[in-house]
C-alpha cells in the first residue's frame, strides 16, 4: 500500500511526515479488522522488507499514533540493529522524536497528552489513561465508567455483576462482588456501567 492510499485514514498534513519516515523502506502496510488485542504490529519480513499492520477501525489521529509506534520500531532497528530491545531505549529514544516532530497533527486538547507521553513512551497504549480515556471518552460516555472515576464506596455492573469499590490497592482497585461476596482486582481503565 502506497503512502498516499493511507490518506483515508490519517489525520490531515500527515503525508509529508510519512513519506520521510518511510524513506528508502520497503513496507507492506496491511490495514486489518479490529483486533481486541493489539492496534498494531511490526515485523520485519524474511525478504528484508517491512511489515506494519493497523487496524482499520482507529480515529484519524490514533491511527497516526499507532502507525508512528510501528514506523519507530522499522526506524530503530534499522538504526540499532536487531539486537536491540523491541520497547528498549532505543525505541523510546526513537518514538519519542518522531511524536515531537509532529505534534503538530494532534489537535489542541491532544496535544498536551502527547507531550506527557513522549517524556517517557510505554510499550502499550493501555498503560497511557490519559490517551485511553482520549480516544474513549466519546464513545462510551453515555453507556459506562472506567473505574478509576468512580470513588471508593460507588456501586457498578461489570458483565452482568453487582460489584462495590472497596479500596485502592496501588493502582488497581479491590472490589467486592455483590452476587456471591468474592472479592476482584480491577484495572483502572476496566469500563464499568455505575449504579446510582
Amino acid at each position: 500500500m502506497s503512502v498516499a492510499n493511507l490518506e483515508k485514514y490519517l489525520p490531515p498534513n500527515t503525508l509529508p511526515f510519512l513519506k520521510k519516515w518511510f524513506a528508502d523502506y520497503y513496507i507492506h502496510i496491511k490495514i486489518t479488522r479490529k483486533r481486541d488485542s493489539k492496534l498494531g504490529d511490526y515485523r520485519k519480513m524474511p525478504d528484508k522488507s517491512h511489515q506494519i499492520t493497523i487496524n482499520s477501525t482507529l480515529q484519524p489521529e490514533l491511527f497516526f499514533f499507532v502507525l508512528t509506534h510501528e514506523l519507530a520500531h522499522l526506524i530503530a532497528f534499522e538504526k540499532y540493529g536487531m539486537r536491540i530491545s523491541a520497547h528498549g531505549q532505543e525505541w523510546k529514544q526513537t518514538f519519542r522524536e518522531m511524536l515531537l516532530e509532529s505534534i503538530t497533527i494532534y489537535s489542541i486538547e491532544l496535544k498536551p497528552i502527547i507531550l506527557k507521553f513522549s517524556k517517557s513512551p510505554k510499550a502499550n497504549f493501555m498503560a497511557s489513561p490519559e490517551l485511553v480515556k482520549y480516544f474513549h471518552i466519546e464513545k462510551y460516555e453515555d453507556e459506562t465508567n472506567f473505574v478509576d472515576d468512580l470513588e471508593i464506596g460507588s456501586h457498578f455492573v461489570y458483565k452482568k455483576h453487582r460489584y462495590v469499590i472497596e479500596t485502592k490497592l496501588k493502582k488497581n482497585y479491590l472490589c467486592m462482588n455483590l452476587d456471591n461476596g468474592k472479592k476482584y482486582m480491577f484495572k483502572p481503565l476496566a469500563r464499568v456501567e455505575k449504579i446510582s
